[in-house]
């Protein structure tokens, strides 16, 4: 084989691998990162989770381009919008239940991924009382890790109907969550996936100098519930 032969064959391989990652990404499996404190002490900031994308069905890419320059002031443009024509998702194996946690795009902001409790699905009612979620009249379990703070407690709400494939999210920290009771419901369009585990975890609060003296060692392989 001479030398040019196995740059093009190496340079397929690496092509092919960078491809299926990214087939491996949209439709499969993905990384997230959890950014605040709205699902403590369920989920903690510096929590790096692995998304299951297939269970509630994928959908295909709404922008192709240049990772991480989506809505970037550049001169050259560095992607385009998908037609929604062109758009669609695979179909799923379930819909997101209430108590699952789920990753969706936020409402208001749909280049942000959010990660919340499901709390009541399109036909359930919901109601707000006090510091307890009462779904069709009945309790809602409240998250073993769940967060409140002395000093706050939550006004009586008047009932909501979640609508047809919409969904009712709330953070585990109750006080402390910019949710669907803020920004209202979150359409079945926005749900991206359910997370599975913890396969990382990095307090930036440690205590020392090692190398891995942030890695919270306890949290990692934790199944998300």
């Amino acid at each position: 084989m001479n030398p040019r032969t196995k740059r093009v064959e190496t340079i397929q391989a690496v092509l092919i691998a960078v491809l299926a990652a990214l087939i491996l990404r949209q439709f499969v499996i993905a990384a997230y990162k959890i950014p605040t404190g709205s699902m403590e002490d369920t989920l903690l900031i510096g929590d790096f989770l692995l998304v299951n994308k297939f269970v509630y069905g994928a959908k295909s890419p709404e922008w192709i381009g240049i990772p991480f320059t989506q809505d970037k002031d550049w001169i050259i443009p560095t992607g385009f919008n998908v037609p929604k024509s062109l758009q669609f998702r695979l179909p799923a194996i379930t819909r997101p239940q209430p108590y699952d946690i789920v990753v969706f795009k936020a409402p208001r902001a749909p280049n942000l991924d959010y990660i919340k409790r499901c709390i009541a699905v399109g036909g359930q009612m919901v109601r707000l009382d006090e510091r307890d979620v009462l779904v069709d009249n009945k309790l809602f379990p409240r998250p073993p890790m769940i967060k409140f703070y002395d000093n706050i407690r939550r006004e009586q709400g008047n009932p909501i109907l979640v609508e047809k494939d919409h969904y009712f999210m709330m953070g585990d920290n109750r006080d402390r969550s910019s949710d669907s009771r803020e920004w209202g419901q979150v359409p079945h369009s926005n749900i991206v996936g359910k997370p599975l585990i913890i396969y990382l975890s990095l307090s930036d609060t440690a205590q020392g100098s090692g190398l891995f003296s942030n890695v919270r060692w306890e949290r990692l392989g934790m199944v998300v519930r």
